[in-house]
């Protein structure tokens, strides 16, 4: 959803959120205090009026019959994977991790819905210390062995590229959710364009906004870069 934020005409431009929870009656996002914008959405009282445009864009595919559904988060993009395991049938795991305990939200509405969860954060702090990668690598090579996974995954771009390598290197799908600055929303201003390769070969641009989020692993054209380290997982370089 593509929201404006009420009462400051200085923050022209909406603001992109996952959705968190829908009925037919109500629709929910989930955010973090950073900054000015969501400091004033965290004021808003009860009543107000808010314009939004939405559903934008795409979500997760329907799982494939015979894959074991893995979710991976990091820090607040546990958002819409929660909204994903509530429409799916099939239980699986969730990998969440985050920089502090602070930052480790829902882990309990996932286990009320069957889900079994493994958290890690980089201090330690709660879950196993280290990154989210971390955790997923040692269950890939424990418990994971011998399923067929199935990757959904939200969170910043560090770790949805470490997802997306483990998945191509293991002959698996991951469907990845980007991450990236919008300014209409509808796929008009082209500012949240992404890098893409088709089946036949050919790079093009797309828009996150509509023609995503949310990108199967190896479609992504990822930016080359020597080595960084981004929110909750580490980047593995291409050998």
């Amino acid at each position: 959803m593509h929201l404006r934020i009420p009462g400051c005409d200085a923050l022209t431009l909406r603001r992109p959120f996952s959705i968190f929870r829908a009925d037919e009656d109500n629709v929910s996002i989930l955010y973090k205090y950073i900054g000015q914008g969501t400091g004033i959405l965290a004021n808003v009282l009860a009543g107000c009026k808010i314009s939004l445009i939405g559903p934008l864009g795409n979500g997760f595919p329907h799982k494939q019959d015979d894959t074991f559904p893995v979710l991976v988060g990091g820090g607040y993009g546990v958002a819409p994977l929660l909204y994903f395991a509530r429409e799916i049938e099939s239980r699986g795991v969730l990998f969440v991790g985050a920089g502090t305990s602070s930052d480790i939200l829902c882990v309990d509405e996932f286990r009320e819905l069957g889900w079994k969860v493994e958290v890690a954060t980089e201090d330690g702090s709660t879950g196993e210390p280290g990154l989210v990668t971390d955790i997923l690598d040692e269950w890939l090579s424990g418990a994971g062995k011998g399923q067929t996974p199935e990757f959904f995954a939200c969170g910043p771009h560090g770790m949805l590229k470490a997802v997306g390598d483990r998945a191509i290197a293991g002959g698996w799908k991951a469907w990845l959710s980007m991450d990236k600055n919008m300014g209409c929303g509808v796929g008009v201003c082209l500012a949240c364009v992404q890098r893409i390769k088709r089946e036949n070969g050919n790079e093009e641009w797309a828009r996150v906004c509509s023609d995503g989020p949310v990108f199967e692993a190896r479609e992504i054209v990822w930016e080359q870069k020597k080595s960084t380290s981004c929110g909750a997982a580490r980047v593995v370089e291409e050998k």
